[in-house]
């Protein structure tokens, strides 16, 4: 249980080893100025951080949260920076210009599993391919976590969306509002989707090598999964609250809708962590913290 000064805290030992991970007894942080603490409610996971942490170690893993300010007791959620300590915690200290209002309509654990793959979409699509209403997209892997939210946000910006996915995955790629699904097992997208004015990749791989054949003249290629080839852009993501504010008011307006694959509770960080590195999945897996 948490005391004045004490706190549960699930750590990393050994970069990339959910064996590693153990719940332990931390003190609890203290803000600095610009910062507030949190009261953590969710925490979601990805699935490769426990390599990001490899030379701060031990480290606390997770960064994306769904919780309530100490000092206020207002709602937020936020993605968290890279570089410090995650939040898979009882509190957590977070800078609080990357805070945003927690969506009203879903729980903290749906609200934890927005952030990072929400914000990635987001910015690959606007930021970095300029996607405008009108223009078509081709999304790749568009039934992972960030996929899933590429084609909501594309649709609602007006785009015409064009995804791959898996057979398996085909008709829940439609229900997130694809106008085509290509079955990228069984046929080749270049023969399928035509051309296309922003193609954003989440899978890597040979579907991203092979983009540049749909782009129209000026067509963008952008990818969240690896560098792609010449002319293309890679990035990571980063926090940034006016784009959460947006995507939380759009989620309350039910125009995009989080997907939780699993929730654990804290005490069985470990086993959530060797889950999110067993294949692929629909949906976060989330901490329930408090």
């Amino acid at each position: 249980m948490t005391r004045d000064t004490q706190m549960r805290a699930v750590r990393l030992h050994v970069a990339g080893d959910p064996a590693s991970l153990d719940l332990e007894e931390a003190e609890l942080p203290q803000p600095r100025p610009g910062e507030v603490l949190v009261r953590v409610h969710a925490a979601a996971i990805t699935r490769d951080e426990l390599d990001w942490p490899e030379d701060r170690l031990p480290a606390i893993p997770s960064y994306e949260l769904s919780g309530v300010v100490v000092a206020t007791g207002g709602e937020v959620f936020a993605l968290t920076s890279f570089d410090r300590d995650g939040v898979a915690a009882d509190y957590a200290v977070v800078p609080a210009d990357v805070l945003a209002p927690k969506p009203r309509t879903v729980s903290h654990a749906e609200a934890a599993s927005i952030p990072l793959p929400a914000l990635s979409a987001w910015q690959g699509l606007f930021d970095y391919g300029s996607l405008e209403a009108g223009q078509r997209v081709l999304v790749h892997g568009a039934a992972g976590g960030v996929g899933a939210y590429a084609v909501q946000l594309a649709k609602h910006r007006g785009a015409d969306v064009v995804a791959t996915a898996s057979s398996g995955n085909i008709d829940a790629v439609r229900a997130l509002g694809a106008d085509e699904v290509i079955d990228y097992t069984t046929t080749a997208f270049e023969d399928a989707a035509g051309t296309v004015d922003v193609v954003f990749d989440t899978a890597g791989g040979e579907r991203l090598q092979r983009s540049p054949a749909v782009l129209a003249p000026g067509g963008r290629l952008v990818s969240v999964a690896e560098g792609p080839p010449p002319g293309g852009v890679y990035f990571v993501v980063e926090p940034n609250r006016a784009q959460l504010a947006e995507i939380g008011r759009l989620v309350d307006e039910g125009l995009v809708r989080p997907v939780v694959a699993e929730v654990f509770p804290l005490e069985q960080a470990r086993t959530a962590f060797e889950r999110s590195l067993a294949g692929s999945r629909r949906g976060k897996l989330v901490l329930e913290v408090a």
